[in-house]
């Protein structure tokens, strides 16, 4: 049975390799590039390990030169990546950034598409604090859907919370497509996090309280608006904290920055206003970047801010 270290934050879904312009850039332009590892799953528990805060990440990648970079990359980042199952039979995936412009995928037929049911069954939830995971797994075709679906319904069969990254990727499936799935994946969590933009577009909820009405249930519901800020749902009431004031060099990857940093004050013991400004740090330093993760941040005056360990 694969473990993972005690009290942990568990993250599952596919990180591929990612190319970038070393500066902020058009793609077709630049002549200095980065290759670096970037995924949803693996960005949160990156940045949650960033915090302090014990994470692994679980997932396949390809028995290839990207994959073997996509690894070290991420457990450069104090991830715990033990438990990555080498898959000889499929590819790693690869995205391209265009700074300003959106991404390009090159992920179909992907290892991470093949993770399977089997793969989820394969997971001890022994010193698991937190399972999060995001609807991108769901549009990745496959055996991916079932794994998804299985590994929520054993986490929650252990007693582990689950938090899920609604996540919509509009290259990987259009709204209609996706719009039934990933409200049946956000109404299994305990912690939501979801864009009020995606919220609009997949279920016509055009402000934070319509999203709340289709998510009565979430213990946590967090909606972000972007520069505008993050308001946090919770049985014991509403929290908005405004989002920081940064230059942006790319915005892709902000999302996975603000549900890390959240999350690691959530497991730290902090108040609702701080999980929320501890997502908004992580997520301001990631947009000053052209990567999905801003290993140059250590000493920043936004890496610095601290959340404080009160309850809400």
């Amino acid at each position: 049975m694969r473990g993972v270290p005690h009290g942990a934050l568990l993250t599952a879904g596919e990180t591929m390799a990612m190319v970038a312009p070393a500066a902020a850039e058009r793609l077709e332009h630049a002549e200095v590039f980065r290759i670096d590892a970037g995924g949803a799953e693996s960005n949160v528990a990156a940045h949650a390990a960033a915090l302090g805060q014990p994470a692994a990440w679980f997932s396949r990648v390809g028995d290839d030169a990207l994959g073997r970079r996509v690894v070290s990359r991420v457990g450069a980042r104090g991830v715990d990546v033990s438990r990555v199952v080498i898959d000889a039979d499929h590819p790693t995936g690869l995205y391209l950034k265009d700074p300003g412009h959106g991404v390009a995928y090159y992920r179909a037929g992907s290892a991470a598409a093949h993770l399977s049911e089997a793969d989820a069954d394969a997971l001890s939830w022994d010193g698991v604090a937190l399972l999060h995971v995001s609807g991108i797994t769901a549009a990745l075709g496959g055996t991916a859907p079932a794994f998804l679906r299985r590994i929520v319904d054993r986490a929650r069969g252990a007693g582990v919370p689950v938090s899920v990254d609604v996540n919509h990727r509009a290259p990987l499936w259009g709204a209609a497509a996706a719009a039934g799935p990933l409200l049946e994946l956000a109404r299994s969590a305990d912690i939501v996090f979801v864009g009020r933009d995606e919220a609009e577009t997949l279920w016509g909820a055009a402000d934070a309280d319509a999203v709340r009405a289709l998510l009565p249930d979430a213990p946590q519901l967090i909606v972000k608006d972007g520069a505008v800020g993050a308001t946090l749902f919770a049985h014991d009431g509403v929290v908005f904290e405004p989002a920081l004031v940064v230059d942006v060099v790319e915005p892709v990857g902000a999302g996975d920055a603000f549900a890390g940093g959240y999350l690691a004050a959530l497991l730290a013991g902090a108040g609702s206003a701080a999980r929320l400004r501890s997502g908004h740090a992580r997520a301001a330093l990631t947009m000053a970047t052209t990567g999905d993760f801003p290993d140059d941040a250590a000493g920043s005056p936004v890496a610095d801010i601290p959340f404080e360990r009160t309850s809400p």
